[in-house]
């Protein structure tokens, strides 16, 4: 494993008028295979900045474990704690940190002073044309554009083979087109180079672009640890359903039927039902059951009508804010051609093919 986090613990100091000791970070544990890249998610304050800075070694750990390639660096309870420039970890922030008084090919070789005059030069080179801007070398940080700065500080970060490379928030100060395109092009880099990578983003899109292993931090917890898809479309807890992606959790009842266990929705019964509990599975069958935008289809011949309440214009669709007659409110994925204004009853049905619920 590139990374492997057992049990940590990232306490800070306080005061008593201040409410004691806080654990940003607890009891996280998760792993990272050499190669792949994980994406830490959550509100502002959940820890996520805090378990990068503890993995990086610049703070210490209260409780737990951290190896890095098969080595321990961080273990409190044996007295270890190796320093940030003993642990060959890359970091990029998200003001690039460039040298303003050094060119690009400065810029990439400082972190290579064992390294020949030489070598150097051909290692700048390697990872220059990597991020594709190997005709940069010779200019100042401030003729780039913050895309060209952005990638810069990735080749200095790559240029002395880190076991791990770890990102804060360093697409953030870019404007959301290009913050998109980058971390594509970002995650072409370092599955180009072999290298692990550990992400702290605010950006569900920018997460979703980059990650082999996504997860969602609340409150200093690990909610989930998993695959993309798998957290989207099988989220582990009520939190998780709530903050990925667009949808509500509607009151519904697991019922059986001659076909197996269904639920019953305010939209209707559930067709695509195979992964639903049992009924006993809940008190009554009453459970709560994520509806996602895309799991509902504007269909006029639906006999369930739903009154258009909002709609936000995304390009090839709209997100709308719909609410049934019985006040429960959904959302849909419509495509914008079905272009209905607020206020207009629209017919819909549901299509869902990951069936997740949770007690009421």
């Amino acid at each position: 494993m590139a990374l492997l986090l057992e049990h940590i613990v990232v306490r800070y100091r306080g005061s008593a008028a201040a409410g004691g000791d806080l654990d940003a970070v607890r009891e996280v544990s998760m792993g990272l295979a050499a190669g792949e890249i994980g994406v830490l998610v959550g509100p502002s304050g959940c820890g996520k900045t805090s378990l990068l800075r503890a993995v990086a070694g610049l703070e210490p750990l209260a409780g737990g474990r951290i190896r890095l390639a098969g080595e321990t660096v961080s273990d409190p309870a044996a007295g270890l704690h190796r320093p940030a420039e003993q642990r060959r970890v890359g970091m990029v922030f998200q003001d690039y940190a460039l040298f303003p008084h050094l060119d690009v090919a400065a810029n990439v070789a400082f972190g290579l002073h064992a390294l020949g005059r030489a070598e150097r030069a051909k290692r700048v080179q390697e990872m220059l044309s990597l991020v594709g801007l190997p005709e940069v070398a010779g200019k100042m940080p401030h003729q780039l554009s913050g895309g060209q700065q952005q990638r810069v500080a990735l080749a200095r970060a790559l240029a002395p083979a880190p076991r791990l490379l770890l990102l804060d928030e360093a697409f953030s100060a870019l404007d959301v087109e290009l913050r998109e395109r980058l971390a594509h092009e970002v995650r072409a880099i370092l599955k180009a180079s072999g290298t692990a990578a550990l992400v702290v983003t605010h950006d569900q899109m920018e997460a979703f672009a980059l990650a082999d292993r996504l997860g969602v931090m609340q409150a200093g917890r690990l909610e989930q640890w998993d695959r993309p898809y798998d957290l989207y479309h099988r989220p582990a807890t009520r939190f998780v359903a709530d903050f990925i992606g667009h949808g509500v959790l509607a009151p519904a009842r697991i019922v059986g039927t001659p076909q197996g266990p269904r639920v019953d929705t305010p939209l209707g019964l559930l067709a695509d039902a195979d992964e639903c509990p049992l009924p006993e599975a809940y008190p009554g069958g009453e459970c709560l059951v994520l509806l996602r935008a895309d799991d509902i289809e504007h269909d006029d011949a639906a006999p369930v009508r739903a009154r258009i309440l909002r709609r936000d214009f995304r390009g090839a669709e709209f997100l709308y804010t719909l609410a049934l007659a019985d006040g429960l409110e959904v959302l849909a994925h419509v495509p914008s051609h079905h272009d209905h204004a607020p206020g207009e009853w629209i017919g819909i049905r549901p299509r869902v093919e990951h069936v997740v619920t949770f007690p009421r």
